[in-house]
């Protein structure tokens, strides 16, 4: 996957077969790109902060009006706010779903709040960034979709 030209789907960023993970510090990233290493797994793209905003921002403006029918647009205007909080991302392939799984079980090791698995037709959330009461998998409630906060778009925190 190359960053230049990302994946998308509609005008949003759509990486197929390939986990997209936030940390909270460029540290925790370095540290799971170590031991992703380790397990066999080759990062695709690192995103910093800066660069997650710029392709969000892009997404955002060019966007078909296709794209608000499905999770992606959110998906990116939480990383978006994740971003403008410091984070960092990482895009790992994986597959199949027991790489996704390995991936999101060593991820966590290393402060990941998000770990999403991006399928054809299905977002995967990998960690649980929500409370541990009984939701519905796209519930707000979860932590995964962009909310209206003060007149402007953005995610919820991470939990």
């Amino acid at each position: 996957m190359e960053k230049s030209n990302p994946p998308e789907a509609l005008g949003a960023f759509k990486p197929v077969g390939h986990v997209v993970v936030s940390f909270p510090s460029e540290r925790d990233l370095e540290d799971a790109v170590q031991a992703l290493g380790q397990a066999g797994f080759s990062p695709a793209a690192r995103y910093t902060p800066e660069q997650m905003r710029a392709q969000v921002d892009s997404e955002v403006a060019n966007a078909s009006v296709l794209a608000n029918f499905g999770q992606e647009l959110n998906l990116a205007k939480a990383h978006g706010e994740l971003a403008d909080q410091g984070y960092s991302f990482l895009v790992v392939e994986a597959r199949r779903d027991e790489q996704a799984r390995e991936v999101a079980a060593i991820v966590q090791r290393f402060h990941a709040a998000r770990a999403q698995k991006y399928g054809r037709f299905l977002i995967e959330e990998l960690i649980d960034v929500g409370s541990n009461d009984h939701q519905v998998f796209e519930s707000p409630d979860r932590g995964l979709d962009a909310q209206t906060r003060s007149g402007r778009e953005g995610a919820a925190p991470p939990r």
